[in-house]
């Protein structure tokens, strides 16, 4: 049971119903972080004992898009602006902290700095927040959904939230995406990525520095290594995490 009401979303979790303006998520566990898989197919079959908690990720995100509120996408955005150099469960934890305390979405940057410690450069990413919260604030009421709903192509998407989110490159914006449902064939370029992505032989090289350009040809040929080996691109950013921390987050 998922359904949308003034006070927030109400989710059925087995016999727990919870209330909340955040929709909750969890990390789910899957085995022992830093698998050592030695080729393609091995990725694969790890892919396949795995296939039904992905999708059940990329459901989530389909339902965010379809059923969650600004204030909800906007947390999904304060998320993505926490997460460069930060273990992504402590930058959720640190969101679903500033909302509790009601600071989310009018918080000062120092307010929200105090509260966000578990974040890297969280004096910096306080202010980020405060920039993309005034960006979508009209009538003083967060308004992001019209905004993002407004573009036809994701791509053009990403490009003015590159262009506009302070703190956002091409891996955040796609990130972003990808957790509100939008993300289609993004690719979410870090360094974990690029490195397995080197190593299945799907990039011939790991670029010392990435610009718009490369990230875009990448995520070609990540398109296209995924098309090859039958694993669906929205499920290859989760997989290689998984492989790393030993579940699936976001």
């Amino acid at each position: 049971m998922i359904f949308n009401h003034a006070a927030g979303v109400q989710f059925s979790l087995g016999a727990l119903l919870l209330n909340t303006m955040i929709i909750p998520i969890e990390f789910v566990q899957l085995h022992s972080q830093n698998l050592k898989l030695k080729n393609i197919k091995e990725l694969v079959l790890f892919w396949k004992s795995a296939k039904r908690e992905l999708q059940q990720r990329v459901n989530h995100f389909d339902l965010i898009k379809s059923n969650a509120c600004d204030k909800e996408i906007f947390a999904e955005l304060a998320f993505c602006i926490f997460t460069p150099q930060s273990k992504a469960i402590s930058c959720w934890n640190a969101v679903k902290r500033l909302n509790e305390k009601n600071l989310l979405y009018t918080g000062t940057a120092n307010e929200i700095a105090k509260n966000i410690t578990g974040v890297r450069f969280h004096n910096n990413k306080s202010k980020y927040l405060v920039q993309a919260r005034n960006l979508f604030t009209i009538n003083k009421s967060i308004k992001i959904k019209k905004k993002l709903e407004s573009f036809k192509e994701t791509t053009k998407l990403r490009k003015w939230l590159v262009d506009n989110i302070k703190g956002f490159g091409y891996k955040e914006a796609g990130h972003f995406l990808r957790n509100i449902g939008m993300g289609g064939d993004l690719a979410i370029l870090d360094r974990h990525i690029l490195k397995n992505l080197y190593y299945f032989k799907a990039i011939k090289e790991i670029p010392e520095t990435i610009t718009e350009k490369k990230y875009i040809e990448i995520e070609k040929q990540m398109n296209k290594f995924c098309k090859k080996i039958k694993i669906p691109a929205l499920h290859m950013d989760l997989l290689l995490w998984c492989m790393q921390t030993g579940g699936i987050f976001k």
